[in-house]
């Protein structure tokens, strides 16, 4: 049968008018796979380093990977939970995790409407190749089991399965999920093979699970009879947000990890922050921010100096700040509590100089970005081992800087408000562990609870 394109001579008029509304359809079907198209590069990223993030990520549409697609959400693209990876675990060299499934167990601190993850394989020796990722509200606290109703299986570009170069993060496709705030979530990944040093995070203060052979959809936990007190591969999970429009990123060592905080129990005084914020939410209170809160603590951590190894473990404040604040989504602030680590772990008397050059190039970096940088002053620790008389005047000369304004846009005097009344170089008997170094539960508490909202409000200054 012969056939006449645009509907010429010799046609009758109604097939003419049915070729047109083919071609219509089909010109219209090309648009929106572009349109399409276009809103999933915007939605869905893979980062192919360990350093930027989408720092101003919005609302669109999201892919679902095995599930069809959900209608578009807006919202802010927030941080709810994150950890700076450490290091290669010890012992995983040879093995990595292959043929076991790691199930994280992470806390959040806000909810949304859709969620990504990121995946790093910074210390890996080869590429991280992850087969199958699933992400579930956890059925109870503490626990591997999931809610069925809200597993998701995860894709990177559409995909379900990614392959993580050495020393390089992936960021997964966004799933939608209603993704309540103060609640566990369990991001489960396959590996089938070693891909070298497991990255993690070493002091989680959380139980996570591991399972032999490939579980990630399993929601009965019953395959999970490993645990672990790591965060595996996993470094950040973020949501689409319509309750909060910006991330706060607590930057610090382990006071800020939460090192002798009650595990499992969320005392870390960046929880007891977000925990603040939300109640503040409920109550309306219009004086508290709308933020996300992601602790980027790491126990042992500097100013001036990194760990050993190439990556270096437990990089130095400076040489991670790029990664571990700026490259989360939406920083309105970070707070930073560093510096006890250089003068405790010196061979010699730290140079409080140098230190606080090294604070105030944080916060230079953070004004670079329109970040606002609340310090804390350092926390004394008489009785440590670690303590003498000098390293204890050069605390104080760095707390007196601190306190003159000339580091920091607003400071929180922790020190002031938490040592001994009656020997100021040591931690008042209530708010200290017993380690005479980090603080108790209670003292966590009262970290957090001596950070003002207006201190969370406004931009950085562009010049000290």
């Amino acid at each position: 049968m012969t056939r006449h394109d645009g509907g010429g001579p010799g046609v009758p008029h109604a097939r003419r008018s049915g070729h047109r509304d083919t071609r219509h359809h089909v010109l219209l079907s090309a648009v929106l796979a572009v349109i399409v198209g276009l809103s999933a590069a915007i939605y869905i990223g893979v980062d192919a380093g360990d350093g930027g993030r989408r720092g101003q990520d919005t609302l669109a549409s999201s892919r679902t990977g095995s599930h069809s697609a959900a209608a578009a959400s807006t919202g802010v693209w927030v941080g709810s939970w994150a950890a700076a990876p450490v290091g290669g675990e010890p012992l995983t060299e040879p093995d990595g995790t292959a043929g076991r499934t790691v199930r994280n167990v992470v806390h959040t601190s806000v909810g949304g409407t859709s969620a990504r993850i990121t995946l790093s394989n910074l210390y890996g020796t080869s590429p991280l190749t992850v087969t199958a990722v699933t992400l579930a509200v956890a059925a109870a606290d503490d626990s591997p089991a999931a809610d069925p109703d809200t597993l998701r299986r995860l894709t990177f570009g559409g995909r379900p399965t990614i392959s993580v170069p050495a020393g390089e993060q992936a960021v997964s496709d966004a799933v939608p999920l209603a993704v309540p705030r103060d609640t566990d979530i369990l991001v489960s990944l396959y590996t089938p093979t070693s891909a070298g040093p497991v990255t993690f995070h070493h002091r989680a203060q959380q139980t996570s699970y591991v399972a032999d052979g490939e579980h990630t959809a399993d929601v009965t936990g019953a395959p999970y009879t490993g645990q672990s007190t790591y965060w595996r591969y996993l470094t950040a999970l973020d949501v689409l947000s319509e309750e909060a429009d910006g991330t706060v990123v607590a930057f610090g060592d382990s006071i800020t990890d939460g090192a002798t905080s009650t595990p499992g129990a969320n005392r870390r005084w960046p929880d007891v922050l977000a925990d603040r914020l939300r109640a503040a939410l409920s109550d309306g209170d219009d004086d508290a921010p709308r933020y996300g809160v992601v602790n980027a603590g790491i126990s042992g951590n500097r100013v001036l100096t990194d760990g050993l190894g190439r990556p270096a473990g437990n990089p130095s404040g400076p040489n991670r700040f790029d990664r571990d604040v700026l490259g989360r989504p939406n920083v309105k602030v970070v707070v930073i509590d560093l510096g006890v680590n250089d003068i405790l772990r010196s061979r010699n008397t730290a140079d409080p100089d140098a230190v606080l050059d090294g604070l105030r190039d944080l916060v230079r970096r953070a004004h670079a970005h329109g970040i606002k940088a609340v310090g804390t002053t350092l926390l004394p620790f008489r009785g440590h081992r670690g303590y003498t008389d000098a390293r204890e005047d050069v605390r104080r000369q760095i707390n007196s800087a601190i306190r003159s304004g000339s580091v920091y846009d607003t400071v929180v005097d922790v020190d002031r408000a938490m040592h001994d009344p009656y020997d100021p170089r040591r931690l008042k008997s209530e708010y200290d562990s017993g380690d005479h170094l980090h603080p108790s539960d209670r003292g966590y508490r009262k970290m957090a609870q001596l950070i003002r909202w207006s201190q969370l409000r406004g931009a950085g200054r562009a010049e000290l």
